[in-house]
């Protein structure tokens, strides 16, 4: 057996010992369910596990609390990569074969993983463990850095960690996400992101349009009063939908998507709301693009608050730049996946998809999961995606923050599946409550964690013994961004160095009052207070 044999042997080993503990962790990120920015307990776990483990731990990188930076090693190459932990409002779900909440102590609409992300993160950290077990055994040089990314959901973190500088030592980089297939990002990489808070206040209701000298008493609870900060935010929600259309033609997939973040803060009916917030993520495949569609909000914005006599303000939350792909450094990955396999779904598994489909009024099929998350896909499967979708000049597609990974030194991108539930009626979709209590279900989901675990850790194994595979790859970042960093072609963070994360904002989140612990939204009272006007679609 040669050494680098030996090395990939001892990091595979190490997931397949430990596989238990890995399911152990993703159970347990999985249930604390936390949103973004406010993942307080599930980075515990994780800063925990790492300092015990011997890595030097920087909590609360980048001034976020959720974040954190873990060293292990020293010297050259620098392999980097990342862990997500947050989950999604509105998303609970617990891992039974039927519709049922999470947890039903909690509001029903509380957050639960989607991706689901908690599989992300442990699939990232045990390929590190991996990687770094092997580093120990058999004595290679480098340095492992491990990031903490919280809020991916609003691509809150990645672009804040770029900014200040923590990826500017690396020489390589491994994202990865779950997925319905196994393969690798090859030509076409995720689009850009941005997301942008607009405040309006109303500061001076006095001062609004008031008749004089009328019969009548213009205030108190009949009198007129400012639109104020509520009408404002209504009034750019309807606005910016009669702008859509203007702002870019549809030759290409770009969208754009509301929050609103604070619906006005008064509970007087002859008070007029003194604050309301309005939040706009658009995704486009070029930066020119979201250019244009800022210039249009924030012009609708300074309309809209001279309509209404409010003051605007606008706040970056996340702006993110394009992928840049590395076909060498997905060329490596690829052929570790293959080395690795597809993930290996048990009977276990099969027997949970049939009950979903039997209770979905289906007759369960014998095989219930698809031949995608079973099967490795072809290493361009996404770019020949894109290519029958979209036009040629459509280069990145999407949007994630990881991207912001890719513009300091090579990287790409890996995806594992998660067990996916083959559907009876193609013409009738599937609800999004299967997905997730699949995703809770470890049958169904240990094995793609299993297969990301060790194909990123024999993927740092080769680039660390294999120094000229891992110089082609800085060969090819140097001719796509004509240069390296700070060359022709290179694109610098979007956000300042001294960029205040948006941690102080009203973020969804779990609280603990005299009531107990419970979500943003408290636990409905009894059913009977309730009457349906109309069952929904």
């Amino acid at each position: 057996m040669s050494k680098i044999q030996k090395e990939k042997q001892t990091a595979l080993g190490f997931v397949d010992e430990n596989r238990q503990w890995l399911s152990d962790f993703h159970m347990e990120i999985w249930n604390l369910a936390e949103p973004a920015f406010r993942e307080y307990r599930s980075v515990a776990a994780y800063v925990k596990l790492l300092r015990d483990d011997g890595w030097t731990v920087e909590e609360g990188s980048g001034e976020m609390p959720t974040a954190f930076c873990a060293v292990w090693g020293k010297g050259k190459p620098v392999i980097g990569g990342f862990a997500e932990y947050d989950a999604v409002p509105g998303m609970s779900q617990a891992p039974v074969p039927y519709r049922k909440p999470r947890d039903e102590n909690l509001h029903p609409y509380a957050a639960g993983h989607t991706d689901p992300h908690s599989a992300l993160g442990t699939g990232a950290l045990f390929g590190f463990l991996a990687a770094k077990h092997a580093m120990e055994k058999h004595r290679l040089k480098g340095t492992l850095k491990l990031f903490g990314e919280p809020a991916e959901k609003v691509c809150g973190s990645k672009p804040v960690h770029a900014a200040k500088g923590y990826f500017d030592d690396f020489d390589a980089s491994i994202p990865y996400h779950p997925s319905g297939y196994n393969t690798v990002r090859y030509e076409i990489n995720a689009a850009s992101y941005w997301n942008t808070l607009y405040t309006f206040e109303t500061l001076h209701p006095e001062n609004w349009f008031r008749p004089k000298d009328v019969p009548f008493n213009i205030l108190g609870h009949a009198g007129g009063r400012i639109p104020a900060a509520l009408d404002a935010v209504c009034l750019m929600y309807t606005a910016t939908k009669y702008v859509e259309d203007s702002m870019l033609p549809y030759t290409a997939y770009w969208t754009m998507n509301e929050y609103i973040m604070v619906g006005g803060q008064a509970t007087s009916d002859n008070l007029p709301p003194r604050i309301a917030q309005i939040q706009y993520a658009h995704r486009a495949p070029l930066l020119e693009m979201q250019e244009q569609i800022s210039n249009v909000l924030d012009n609708t914005a300074k309309g809209v608050a001279q309509i209404t006599g409010t003051r605007v303000t606008k706040r970056i939350i996340a702006r993110t730049r394009v992928g840049l792909s590395n076909k060498k450094l997905s060329e490596v990955l690829y052929r570790n996946l293959q080395t690795v396999g597809p993930p290996v779904f048990g009977e276990e598994a099969r027997e949970f998809g049939r009950k979903i489909q039997k209770n979905l009024g289906f007759e369960p099929m014998e095989e219930p999961l698809t031949e995608a998350c079973q099967t490795i896909a072809p290493r361009d499967y996404f770019d020949k995606d894109i290519r029958y979708k979209f036009p040629a000049w459509v280069t990145t597609q999407g949007s994630d923050d990881y991207v912001d990974y890719q513009w300091t030194a090579p990287s790409t991108r890996l995806n594992t599946a998660n067990a996916g539930l083959r559907n009876p009626d193609p013409n009738k979709p599937l609800p999004t409550w299967t997905r997730l209590a699949m995703n809770g279900y470890s049958p169904c989901i240990d094995p793609g964690i299993i297969t990301a675990a060790k194909t990123i850790g024999i993927t740092i194994a080769d680039l660390l013994t294999h120094p000229g595979e891992l110089a082609q790859a800085k060969a090819e970042f140097e001719e796509r961004t004509g240069g390296g960093v700070g060359g022709s072609k290179w694109v610098a963070p979007l956000l300042p160095k001294d960029f205040y994360p948006p941690i102080d904002l009203p973020w969804p989140e779990y609280v603990t009052t005299q009531r107990g612990f419970e979500w943003s939204l408290t636990k409905p009272g009894p059913e009977k207070e309730y009457k349906v006007l109309h069952e929904g679609v």
